[in-house]
């Protein structure tokens, strides 16, 4: 697929979500905001993952600590920019002062110590009662309204909330895009591809390490302060390290050497999450199994297979037309 096709592509998809709240229902539009979320939070992730060779365990933690904080300032002050915000600078702050402990190692020493610190993020959030709630979390979150240059925009409803949701995994999307293809990108993938290598050219691998793991982290905590507004609760399994398996989930059925297989990923994740609650009690097994058959099915992704598939069409018609051509 060219430049051109992706563009396109991207262009139906923008127009696509965009008149989503038009065409379908509430709920439809509910779940395609978690899909948004899961989204930025595996984009993040892949950065991590994909771009620098760092297996995190630990990105629920980031996650909880931007919806934790969202949820507290919308609690005093009702205004969603500020919560966003600072739900995503905490996050980012969380991330960096973890990271700089964490990036000291790699491999597995790198995943067990995520695993740890999210862990220890996830009892912060049980146990200190006084700023989280404890085991009853943080109730009655307003959906604030979006204040910007003096204009105020009510949310009152999911579908207003939407267009918020949305607007902001946009531009997140389009920024991670940016970094990717930047020189900073490049020299991640360096990093990942040999760190040797990488240190023998001047990188400073370390840093290098710490900067993808510090965004990865403000990536999540984007995600997570978005979430408050739209449950108008924040509870401690958000923050478990079964919730960090989703991007990790979604990053590898999308496909991590693909931009957008993280973003397919998720939408295939959460889609497939919800059609299977629907028909058993065991939805959790049934989807674990799903998610294995496609890993192990598609070893590129699925985005790299619908890419794949649409190379092979690509070749199949010029090919059938000079043969028609031939014929005549």
């Amino acid at each position: 697929m060219n430049d051109l096709a992706r563009r396109w592509a991207a262009a139906g998809l923008l127009l696509a979500l965009v008149l989503l709240p038009a065409v379908a229902s509430r709920y439809v539009t509910y779940l395609v905001i978690h899909i948004l979320l899961l989204a930025l939070n595996a984009v993040g992730f892949n950065l991590l993952f994909g771009q620098t060779g760092l297996l995190s365990f630990g990105q629920a933690g980031f996650y909880a600590v931007g919806a934790y904080t969202c949820a507290r300032i919308l609690l005093a002050w009702p205004s969603l920019l500020p919560g966003v915000l600072g739900g995503t600078a905490a996050a980012a702050v969380a991330a960096l002062l973890l990271g700089s402990l964490s990036v000291r190692h790699t491999r597995i020493y790198f995943a067990m110590l995520t695993l740890a610190f999210g862990m220890m993020i996830f009892s912060l959030a049980w146990k200190w009662r006084a700023v989280t709630g404890g085991d009853d979390g943080l109730v009655g979150i307003p959906r604030a309204p979006l204040e910007l240059f003096g204009l105020v925009v009510a949310l009152p409803t999911v579908e207003r909330y939407y267009y918020v949701v949305l607007v902001a995994a946009v531009l997140a999307v389009a920024l991670m895009h940016r970094v990717v293809h930047s020189p900073l990108g490049l020299a991640l993938r360096a990093v990942r591809d040999s760190e040797v290598r990488a240190e023998h050219v001047g990188l400073n691998v370390r840093r290098l390490r710490l900067v993808a793991f510090t965004v990865a982290g403000a990536y999540a905590g984007l995600a997570g302060s978005l979430l408050p507004p739209l449950e108008n609760t924040v509870t401690p399994p958000i923050a478990h390290w079964t919730a960090s398996a989703e991007p990790v989930l979604a990053t590898l059925l999308g496909g991590i050497r693909h931009f957008a297989g993280p973003l397919v990923g998720a939408f295939v994740l959460v889609v497939a999450k919800d059609v299977i609650v629907r028909f058993t009690v065991h939805w959790s097994l049934v989807l674990g199994a799903v998610v294995v058959a496609l890993v192990l099915g598609f070893r590129g992704g699925l985005a790299g297979a619908l890419e794949a598939l649409t190379l092979r069409g690509s070749r199949v018609r010029p090919v059938s037309a000079a043969a028609g051509e031939e014929a005549r």
